[in-house]
């Protein structure tokens, strides 16, 4: 409860102090409109306890992410790994309390999926902001899911890669997020429903859980950036991203990603009562190895 407390005054301070200059700067193009969103990912994951551990290498913008969606939390963990960054989400987000005025901050762009017209003027605006030297992420899933598999990958919107490139080639990157354990203890198949928010799961509800349970380990897949120009089909773009990300998400789950060397130098470092501080192979040995106890639920 201290932790839940602790979260929600020191990020309501910080956002209500610096929300003013945020505004400004969306508005007038400044680059402090696209460091204070990581600034604020960052300070989250360390009142949330989350330890972030990278795989490979961010492609450098402009790119176009295609990365599975398991939580809310995805969008923590990107954001305080990449910039400049904007998200693609769906139009019910901009009305929702709190979030809404967050995801508006961190300039997202909205698509109301229940118009298939809509998917064009998006693709367009991150095509634009892409061509720009910025990175967008998009959720080719189009949903949440419960964390055991990863849904077919809809190429609609990875159009907005050709709408950047002209006639130039432009970067599409497959990003894989997996949340691999609690205090140490492996995250397994019955623990990962648990873990994720999906269908009519209240945020509310497991924001509270997720923030009092603390103690988070989650690892962060790069993959192989793949070219996209004129020529290119984006369905067959968007099956080889799926193909990707399912193959570095059963290499983390298996014990066989290996995590960068100076993880640490760039992003959060490990809690002092983090148990381990070696491989993450060797602390998470996931499905491939032993049985694990489950703690989650």
């Amino acid at each position: 409860m201290l932790r839940l407390v602790q979260t929600l005054l020191v990020l309501g301070v910080f956002t209500l102090a610096l929300l003013p200059l945020q505004v400004v700067g969306i508005r007038r193009g400044w680059k402090l409109a696209t460091d204070l969103p990581m600034t604020w990912q960052r300070l989250a994951w360390r009142l949330i306890g989350m330890r972030v551990t990278v795989i490979g290498t961010p492609a450098p913008p402009p790119v176009l992410i295609a990365a599975n969606h398991t939580s809310w939390l995805d969008i923590t963990v990107l954001g305080g790994i990449v910039k400049p960054l904007s998200f693609i989400a769906k139009s019910e987000v901009a009305s929702w309390p709190v979030l809404g005025v967050l995801a508006r901050l961190q300039r997202t762009i909205f698509i109301d999926r229940n118009r298939r017209h809509d998917a064009g003027p998006v693709a367009e605006e991150a095509g634009r902001r892409v061509a720009r030297g910025e990175a967008v992420v998009l959720f080719p899933e189009g949903t949440t899911g419960d964390g055991n598999r990863i849904l077919p990958f809809k190429s609609a919107l990875i159009g907005a890669a050709r709408h950047a490139a002209g006639d130039r080639l432009a970067t599409v990157q497959p990003v894989a997020i997996a949340y691999v354990g609690i205090h140490g203890l492996p995250v397994d198949r019955t623990d990962r429903p648990h873990v994720a928010w999906y269908g009519d799961m209240d945020f509310v509800a497991h924001f509270v859980r997720m923030v009092r349970r603390g103690g988070m380990d989650v690892i962060v897949s790069f993959g192989a950036p793949i070219t996209f120009g004129p020529g290119s089909d984006r369905k067959q773009v968007a099956e080889a991203c799926h193909a990707e990300v399912q193959r570095m998400i059963e290499a983390i789950r298996a014990g066989t990603a290996s995590p960068n060397r100076d993880a640490g130098r760039v992003f959060s470092p490990p809690s002092k009562d983090a148990k381990g501080t070696g491989d993450a192979s060797a602390r998470f040995p996931g499905e491939a190895g032993r049985e694990v106890p489950n703690r989650a639920s």
